[in-house]
């Protein structure tokens, strides 16, 4: 992978919010000896949740993987960015876009997309039925 990071080299999002950090370790991998792709589904829905919370205003939870593609491998020891942004407030859903990039834990600062998603949201109260969320402030 550190080849391929610095042969696939982008820049990272500017207008998107960094909102999770985190390096795989050992733990992580599956038989090919790669980041097992439901750990990255995990992350992407925790990164997911800290853009949606905010909408929410209360309890939500995950509705829908609208769309997840894994671009490349994820190896253990890859310091992985989570960058998010809103895309969508429904009535009592909030939709997000969710990127991932690696970064070679020896090779900082050469990026690489692993990731893509996009998540649905819905607003939920105590008794875990929809509910609306709350019209932003003008």
């Amino acid at each position: 992978m550190s080849a391929n990071i610095a042969s696939n080299a982008v820049q990272l999002p500017i207008d998107e919010k960094l909102v999770l950090k985190v390096i795989p370790m050992p733990r992580d991998v599956n038989a090919n000896g790669d980041i097992f792709g439901g750990w990255v589904m995990a992350q992407v829905d925790l990164a997911g949740a800290v853009i949606a919370s905010p909408y929410a205003a209360g309890r939500m939870a995950t509705v829908a993987v609208n769309e997840f593609i894994f671009k490349q491998p994820v190896r253990v020891g890859d310091i992985l960015s989570f960058f998010g942004k809103l895309v969508r407030i429904g009535r009592t859903s909030i939709t997000v876009k969710i990127e991932v990039y690696a970064e070679h834990f020896r090779a900082q600062g050469k990026y690489t997309k692993v990731t893509e998603a996009s998540l649905t949201y819905v607003a939920i109260d105590d008794q875990g039925k929809p509910r609306e969320v709350p019209k932003p402030a003008a």
